[in-house]
């Protein structure tokens, strides 16, 4: 199995957060080896500079936290992060649409910004905590059929983050079709690796330091 920093996204999403906030948590990023940092699309460049010398890569989000807004500013926000020079894209979907059954407009705007990004990565944020067993297994399989390159439980800022029980309906349509990202609420080891046990192939977390430092106190 891959390290753990290895699946990490060390995340910052605040509202309050500051260019020095993110020169830290992209030290931190390099220090420890994480997969990537996710940030808001404002820092992207930022970002970029401070890990123009590392392997880490650059995630940002779009129609976040809510998902509501028009597709058009969705595809507009996605196409000005690959600008800005971001390597994966985390978008929330229309959970309204989610809500009505309306998975087929889910699917067809997926797809718009999958194609909008090429051949960089694209997580579709279920937000799982507002979604009934059923509408997480269609979402999954409307965010397979767009080409989407993961799904993703949570943004963080709903009334719950990730659950196993979620990523088992997430499964039951993924298999080996798309990847599954657990996020909101890990925050430390052996959650994270309950989630990575169970096939979750990157985790979303502000607290990758302390899961590392756990797993290290467990081994």
């Amino acid at each position: 199995m891959l390290k753990m920093n290895s699946y990490i996204d060390h995340t910052l999403l605040k509202p309050t957060e500051t260019a020095e906030d993110i020169k830290q948590l992209c030290e931190e990023a390099m220090e420890y080896k994480f997969y990537a940092v996710c940030i808001h699309g404002c820092f992207v460049k930022l970002a970029k500079s401070f890990l123009k010398n590392s392997e880490v890569k650059v995630c940002t989000v779009i129609g976040f936290p809510l998902g509501a807004m028009a597709t058009e500013a969705k595809e507009f926000e996605a196409q000005q992060a690959i600008l800005d020079d971001a390597d994966e894209v985390d978008m929330v979907i229309n959970i309204g649409w989610a809500k009505s059954g309306n998975f087929n407009e889910i699917k067809e705007e997926i797809g718009i910004i999958k194609r909008s990004i090429g051949d960089k990565i694209l997580k579709v944020i279920l937000e799982t905590c507002y979604l009934t067993s059923e509408e997480i297994k269609l979402a999954t399989q409307a965010a397979i059929n767009a080409k989407a390159d993961f799904v993703k439980t949570s943004t963080g800022f709903g009334t719950g983050g990730a659950t196993l029980e979620a990523v088992e309906e997430m499964k039951k349509v993924a298999q080996n079709k798309i990847q599954i990202k657990a996020s909101g609420g890990i925050r430390d080891f052996l959650t994270t690796k309950s989630y990575i046990d169970i096939g979750v192939t990157r985790i979303g977390t502000s607290s990758g330091i302390a899961i590392l430092e756990g797993e290290r106190s467990v081994l």
